[in-house]
C-alpha cells in the first residue's frame, strides 16, 4: 500500500493528495504521513515483527477460543472479546485480519500425515466412485442419471457406466462385471468410499461390508480397500474422473433414447477421456495402458454370484398378474399375467425377470407373509393413453387432419411414442390461434419430426411461409414481365 501510495504520487509529478485519498479510501493525513516518510524509515517500520499490535493484550483469550472452536468466525470473536475486554477499540476489518494471521501461526488442529499410495505399480489398483446427474433430456423428459466411474490408478485408463435407476447392490455388481470385461482383466485391489453398496457399518475402522458385494469380490478375486469416511483424497483420480462424466461428459448433452445415452458415452470413452493427454501422466490413458498396464491385469471370468440369473427361480403370474414368493405377492405388467417368470431376491428388493433375464418388475421386500405389493402402473393399459393423447391432440388441430401428423412422430421415435404426443399437446396448447393448413403442410413436409422439433417449427411457420410467397409472387412477376416483354415485341414486328 505504501509503495503504491509513492508510486501514485510520484513525487508531485502523479495525482494529487486528494486524488490518491480518494480511491485508495484512506484518510489524506495518512497518505501526507506515508508520504513524508523515506524508503528506508518505511522498511525500518515494517521489518519490526516485535513491534506491538493494538490486539496483542487478548491474544491468549483468542487462542484458546480457537483451540476449542477452530472454525470460529472473526465476527463471533470480536463478540466475545467485547464481552471479555469492554475496553477494546478495533476495527472488524482490523479483527479479521488478525484472528486470519493468529490462525496461520498457531498450530491450533492436528496436522494431516500423508502416507505414499501404491498407486503408480501396473495392474494393482483401481478406483471406483459413484455419481448422479439431474436434469438430463432423455426423448425430451429430464431424467436423473446415476453412474459408476472405473479408473485404473496407473494407466488412468477410464470407464463409466450409467443407470435411470438409483443403483443398487445387484447392479453395483453388473457395473464391475462390464468394467472388468472392458478392461480385458482384474487388478489386485479396487478402492471405494464408504458406501452402502460397499460397507454396511464402519466403528473405528473395522468395517462390516456387504455380504452379497463382498461374495462376489472374493470369488471375482480382487482386494476391497475401503477409505476413511468424508476422505475423497485417498482416491483422488476417481473424484476427478467423476468430474470429468458430468462436466465433459455428460453436461449440455441431450438423448433421444436410452441407447443414445449408452452409444454416446462410449464414444465418449473411446474418443475423449482415453486419448487426450492425462495432466499427470503426460500421455493418453489408453496408450499408457496398453503399453504398460493390460498385460499385468489378471484373468476375470465372471463368478456364479454374477447377477445373470443364474439365483433366479421361476414363478407363474396368476390371472391377476401376481406371483407369490415366500408367502407374499407382488405384482407384475398386464401382458405378464398367466405367463412363466423368473425371480430373483436382494437384501432390500424383489426383482421379477422375463425369459431373457431383463428386469420388468421390482418391489420392496415384504416383511412376514400374507403381505401385497401393487404397482399401479402394471395394471394401466398404456394404448388406451395413447388413443386419448392422438384423440386430444385431433380435436385441438379442428378442422384440420391430425393423421400425418401423427404418423410422422410415430414413425421417428416409436419408442417414445407417448411422450413425444404429450409435447405436441403441451405446443398446441401453448400457440394462442389455431395452427393454419398451409403451416400444417410445411411442418409435416419432412421425413423426421420429434416434439421440439415440431415446436420450433411451430414458431417460425408462419414468418417462412411469408418469405416463401413474397419469394413466389417476385418470381411471378419477373415471369409475367418478361413474357408481356416478348410478347410486346412480337405485336410490333408483326
Amino acid at each position: 500500500m505504501i509503495h503504491k501510495i509513492k508510486a501514485m504520487y510520484d513525487e508531485g509529478r502523479g495525482q494529487s493528495i486528494r486524488r490518491i485519498a480518494r480511491e485508495l479510501r484512506l484518510s489524506r493525513n495518512t497518505v501526507r504521513k506515508y508520504l513524508k516518510q523515506s524508503v528506508d524509515e518505511i522498511s525500518a517500520v515494517l521489518n519490526q515483527v516485535s513491534r506491538h499490535k493494538r490486539l496483542d493484550d487478548c491474544k491468549p483469550f483468542i487462542i484458546s477460543l480457537l483451540q476449542g472452536f477452530p472454525n470460529l468466525s472473526a465476527v463471533k470473536i470480536e463478540r466475545r472479546l467485547r464481552e471479555e475486554f469492554p475496553d477494546m477499540c478495533c476495527s472488524r476489518r482490523t479483527m479479521r485480519r488478525y484472528v486470519s494471521a493468529l490462525k496461520e501461526e498457531v498450530c491450533i488442529k492436528q496436522p494431516r500425515y500423508y502416507q505414499p499410495v501404491v498407486d503408480m505399480v501396473p495392474g494393482h489398483q483401481c478406483q471406483v466412485d459413484m455419481g448422479e446427474l439431474r436434469d438430463v433430456s432423455i426423448g425430451g423428459v429430464m431424467r436423473t442419471v446415476y453412474f459408476a466411474v472405473f479408473v485404473l490408478s496407473c494407466s488412468r485408463l477410464m470407464y463409466t457406466v450409467a443407470s435411470l435407476l438409483p443403483v443398487d447392490t445387484e447392479t453395483f455388481i453388473r457395473m464391475h462385471d462390464a468394467a472388468f470385461r472392458d478392461f480385458g482383466g482384474i487388478p489386485q485391489e479396487c478402492v471405494y468410499d464408504q458406501t452402502r453398496l460397499v460397507v454396511i457399518r464402519e466403528e473405528f475402522r473395522e468395517l462390516t461390508l456387504n455380504s452379497r458385494f463382498a461374495e462376489y469380490a472374493a470369488r471375482a478375486g480382487f482386494a476391497i480397500r475401503v477409505c476413511e469416511g468424508y476422505d475423497p483424497k485417498s482416491k483422488g483420480k476417481v473424484e476427478a474422473g467423476v468430474k470429468d462424466v458430468k462436466h465433459d461428459g455428460f453436461y449440455g448433452e441431450t438423448f433421444r433414447t436410452v441407447e443414445d445415452l449408452h452409444g454416446y458415452l462410449a464414444i465418449w470413452l473411446g474418443e475423449v477421456a482415453n486419448q487426450r493427454i492425462h495432466g499427470i501422466t503426460g500421455e493418453p490413458p489408453r496408450i499408457r495402458f496398453e503399453r504398460d498396464e493390460v498385460r499385468t491385469l489378471r484373468g476375470y471370468i465372471a463368478p456364479v454370484v454374477h447377477p445373470d440369473g443364474h439365483d433366479a427361480v421361476t414363478r407363474q403370474a396368476d390371472r391377476t398378474g401376481l406371483v407369490s414368493w415366500k408367502g407374499n405377492r407382488y405384482s407384475v405388467p398386464m401382458n405378464w399375467q398367466r405367463q412363466t417368470v423368473w425371480v430373483r431376491e436382494t437384501d432390500s428388493h424383489i426383482i421379477v425377470l422375463d425369459a431373457a433375464r431383463r428386469e420388468i418388475a421390482r418391489h420392496e421386500r415384504l416383511a412376514g407373509k400374507g403381505g401385497l405389493s401393487r404397482n399401479n402402473d402394471h395394471y394401466r393399459n398404456k394404448a388406451i393413453t395413447i388413443r386419448q393423447l392422438e384423440a386430444q391432440i385431433s380435436e385441438t388441430m379442428q378442422p384440420l387432419d391430425a393423421t400425418g401428423l401423427l404418423a410422422l412422430i410415430k414413425r421417428t421415435l416409436p419408442t417414445i411414442y407417448k411422450d413425444q404426443l404429450v409435447g405436441i399437446r403441451q405446443n398446441l396448447h401453448a400457440r394462442k390461434d389455431k395452427i393454419r393448413f398451409e403451416e400444417l403442410n410445411w411442418i409435416c413436409d419432412r421425413s423426421t419430426l420429434t416434439a421440439t422439433r415440431f415446436r420450433e417449427l411451430l414458431e417460425v411457420a408462419p414468418a417462412m411461409l411469408a418469405r416463401l410467397a413474397e419469394q413466389t409472387k417476385q418470381v411471378n412477376t419477373g415471369a409475367l414481365q418478361r413474357y408481356e416483354g416478348i410478347a410486346g415485341g412480337h405485336h410490333a414486328h408483326v
